[in-house]
C-alpha cells in the first residue's frame, strides 16, 4: 500500500494557504482513490447540479451551518472539474479563475473603468450589451439547455426582456394568464390531448412571466409549495400513525381535517 503524504494543515489566516491546501487534497484524491479516479467531467455533472440544489435547500432553512458545508461541496466539485480537464490537457483551475477575473472586469466597467451607472437597471442593461461584445448572437444565448423548465423560462423571458420584447403593463400580463387557461380549458373540452400539453405549457410559461413581473423567482416560488407539501403531508402520517390508522383507510375527508391541522404548524 502507498504512503501518500498527507496535506499541509490549513492556516485558516491566509486564504492562499486554504485554497492550495484544498487543491492538494482533491489532486491527491483523484490519483489515488479508485472512485475518484474513475469519474469525469460527464459522471459527476449530475451531482454538480445536486450539491447546487443543497444550497438552496441550506438558504431555505435559513441554516448557515449547512450553508458553509454545501458551498464546499460545490467547492470540491469545481476544482474536481478543474483537475480532471487539467489531466486530459484541456484547462486548469488556473484558466477557469482568470476567465472568469477577466470577465468580471470586463463586464463591470462602472466599477473598473469610466462608465456611468445610475441603477441597477443601468447595470444590467450594460451587462446584457457587454455579453454581445463578447460573441453572443442571440440575446437567448448563455441560458443553459438544462435548467429546470421553469427557471429556463424565467431567464428567456428575462433576456427577452432586456431588448424591449416585454409587457409594458402588468395587468396585460395576467391578461395574458387567464386567455392562456380559456384556451386550455376550450382543448379540454375538445378532448385534444396534443393541444390540451401545448396549451398547458403555454399556461405554465404565462404564469412564470407574470411572476416575473410581479419580482417573484416562479422555481423558488414552486419549490418552497413543494417543500410546504412535504411538511404537511409527513405530518398528515405521524397523526394518522397515532390515531393508529393508515392512509390507505382514511377517507379523503378524514386526511382533510389533518391537513387543516397541519396549516397551523
Amino acid at each position: 500500500m502507498k504512503n501518500i503524504t498527507p496535506p499541509q494543515p490549513i492556516n485558516p489566516e491566509i486564504e492562499k494557504d486554504v485554497f492550495e491546501a484544498f487543491m492538494e487534497l482533491v489532486r491527491i484524491l483523484r490519483n489515488e482513490c479508485p472512485w475518484d479516479k474513475k469519474q469525469t467531467n460527464k459522471s459527476i455533472a449530475h451531482l454538480t447540479i445536486e450539491e447546487s440544489y443543497e444550497i438552496m435547500d441550506a438558504i431555505d432553512n435559513e441554516d448557515d451551518n449547512e450553508l458553509a458545508k454545501e458551498l464546499g461541496d460545490v467547492l470540491l466539485h469545481v476544482l474536481l472539474h478543474s483537475v480532471i480537464a487539467e489531466q486530459r490537457g484541456a484547462f486548469s483551475i488556473t484558466d477557469v479563475i482568470n476567465s472568469v477575473h477577466e470577465k468580471m472586469i470586463h463586464r463591470h466597467p462602472h466599477v473598473f473603468s469610466d462608465t456611468k451607472v445610475d441603477s441597477e437597471e443601468d447595470v444590467v442593461k450594460n451587462w446584457e450589451l457587454l455579453k454581445k461584445s463578447e460573441g453572443k448572437k442571440s440575446a437567448l444565448d448563455g441560458v443553459p439547455k438544462g435548467l429546470p423548465a421553469l427557471l429556463k423560462a424565467e431567464r428567456m423571458q428575462h433576456k427577452a426582456a432586456k431588448v424591449g420584447f416585454d409587457w409594458d403593463d402588468k395587468s396585460d400580463v395576467w391578461d395574458k394568464v387567464f386567455e392562456e387557461i380559456d384556451e386550455l380549458k376550450e382543448m379540454i373540452e375538445a378532448g385534444d390531448k396534443e393541444r390540451m400539453t401545448d396549451e398547458f405549457g403555454d399556461v405554465i410559461f404565462s404564469l412564470v412571466n407574470a411572476a416575473r413581473h410581479e419580482k417573484i423567482v416562479a422555481e423558488e416560488a414552486l419549490h418552497f409549495t413543494n417543500n410546504k407539501f412535504i411538511h404537511r403531508f409527513q405530518y398528515i402520517e405521524k397523526r394518522a400513525a397515532e390515531l393508529g390508522k393508515s392512509l390507505e383507510d382514511m377517507s379523503l375527508q378524514e386526511m382533510d381535517v389533518l391537513w387543516d391541522e397541519a396549516k397551523k404548524y
